[in-house]
């Protein structure tokens, strides 16, 4: 089992990300600013079309375990 698939498998409750943190990161892509999504837990990236999990209050700041925002659209 992947760390991927264990931490789907977790329970995460709902932090609140600290502004002062939001203002610091940046996109590693894109290099712009970040848009907090409280109800699913990421940092949208809306110019790279990315998401950013944030897991136990961490956010995970790695393109690899970023969620593409394109499989979403046709969705909508």
């Amino acid at each position: 089992m992947t760390d991927k698939e264990q931490d789907a498998g977790r329970e995460t409750s709902v932090t609140p990300i600290d502004a002062r943190l939001l203002d610091i990161l940046a996109c590693p892509v894109t290099k712009t600013t970040l848009r907090y999504d409280a109800a699913a837990q990421e940092l949208i990236s809306d110019k790279a079309r990315l998401a950013f999990p944030i897991r136990d209050g961490i956010p995970i700041m790695l393109v690899e375990e970023a969620r593409s925002l394109e499989d979403q659209e046709g969705k909508d």
